[in-house]
């Protein structure tokens, strides 16, 4: 089975193709959240992306903090956006990051002006932005404009033997075709860092990978308790069969398939400057992953997981496969492909890949996944330390 060489979807303004054609209500800080959902419930169509942070924020902090919103709204699959802070300020800095692609984006602030008048004015904003995204077509584009990022979540046995080569596989054949592709989770590559890193394009680059991976590691060792056990691996990697973050990481790090070089690291939520395979220093929490990679640019997500999860993302669709048929059964509402076969050798793995595929295929022409059919919008910002 051959690789679909072209995809429909909507070409932005900037030159990058999105799958959906979201209107969201963007709120810079916690004190904007209310009237950002205000607005979300005014105007049909629209979706607020509601969460705890944007105060007191300084340093790499709060660059990543704008970083991950300004990329939030640049994302391909955002047609338009209305911001909302407390003050004007940081507000128009949103706002004139997002303005850079080219697409509709306005910006309004709630101090001087108090919630009823901002969200009146907001409301007015996001009702011309969905008639506007509303005459917009899909078109078709070469599979070379398609940017796709993968994260795990509640591995287990089956994770590394199954879901997650299946993902690899899949990487492998969207790679040789020239998309662009991300992986992360830097704590859970721990006992394979040295295989990820010798699968850098370049010396230069598996230096700078392991440099990221040692500062991570780093800072892990500095904080932990006597151990990790109740975070890495997690309760349900445990009672998925997994013992050990080394057992964890090589089954993590099958999602890079076989034929994959890493082409260059990210810090998080940064987009990458071409093609290839990337490396984003990056969360194993899989809704703080997700949406970095969101902010990095990436339109869809695969998402294997062996226990079962449920992750959703408000604007990119996350494509949940599962290799355990216990979790399949019991979980079925939210596992968009079933690769169980590939254990029960009933496929094997090229098989399974090009199955996965075909499920990437009818979801980024449109097909809703089940996380987005069952509401999931899990957005959750990543801090990197204390406010002020």
């Amino acid at each position: 089975m051959g690789l679909q060489q072209t995809f429909w979807g909507y070409r932005r303004d900037n030159g990058r193709v999105g799958v959906r054609n979201h209107v969201i209500i963007l709120p810079v800080d916690d004190l904007s959240n209310a009237a950002s959902e205000a607005v979300a419930n005014n105007i049909k169509g629209t979706l607020a992306l509601p969460h705890p942070y944007g105060r007191l924020q300084f340093g790499a902090d709060l660059e990543l903090h704008f970083r991950t919103l300004i990329g939030t709204g640049a994302n391909p699959n955002v047609a338009a956006v209305v911001v909302i802070g407390i003050e004007p300020g940081w507000t128009q800095r949103v706002v004139d990051g997002i303005a850079a692609t080219g697409k509709p984006v306005s910006g309004f602030w709630i101090e001087q002006n108090g919630d009823i008048n901002t969200i009146a004015a907001a409301s007015r904003a996001a009702k011309e932005y969905v008639q506007y995204a509303s005459e917009i077509q899909r078109t078709e584009h070469p599979i070379t404009d398609l940017w796709v990022s993968t994260k795990c979540g509640e591995s287990d046995t089956t994770s590394g033997c199954g879901a997650n080569p299946t993902v690899g596989n899949a990487f492998d054949k969207l790679y040789a075709a020239g998309t662009t592709l991300l992986f992360g989770e830097t704590s859970e590559i721990t006992g394979g860092e040295h295989l990820v890193a010798k699968r850098a394009a370049t010396p230069e680059i598996g230096a700078q990978f392991l440099k990221t991976w040692n500062a991570y590691n780093d800072f892990i060792v500095a904080n932990k308790t006597n151990d990790l056990s109740d975070s890495q691996p997690t309760k349900g990697n445990i009672a998925g069969g997994l013992t050990t973050i080394e057992e964890k990481a090589l089954g993590n790090i099958q999602k890079i398939g076989k034929q994959c070089n890493v082409d260059g690291v990210l810090e998080p939520a940064e987009s990458p400057n071409g093609p290839g395979l990337w490396f984003m220093d990056s969360s194993s929490a899989a809704a703080e992953m997700v949406t970095l990679a969101a902010a990095g640019g990436f339109v869809v997500h695969f998402f294997p997981t062996g226990q079962g999860n449920v992750i959703g993302n408000p604007i990119i669709p996350v494509i949940k496969l599962a290799a355990n048929p216990r979790t399949v059964r019991t979980m079925r509402e939210h596992i968009d492909y079933d690769c169980s076969g590939l254990l029960q050798r009933e496929i094997n793995l090229d098989q399974a890949g090009d199955q996965l595929l075909d499920v990437l295929f009818r979801t980024v022409n449109g097909r809703l996944t089940d996380a987005e059919a069952l509401g999931h919008r899990e957005f959750v910002l990543t801090k990197l330390y204390r406010s002020a």
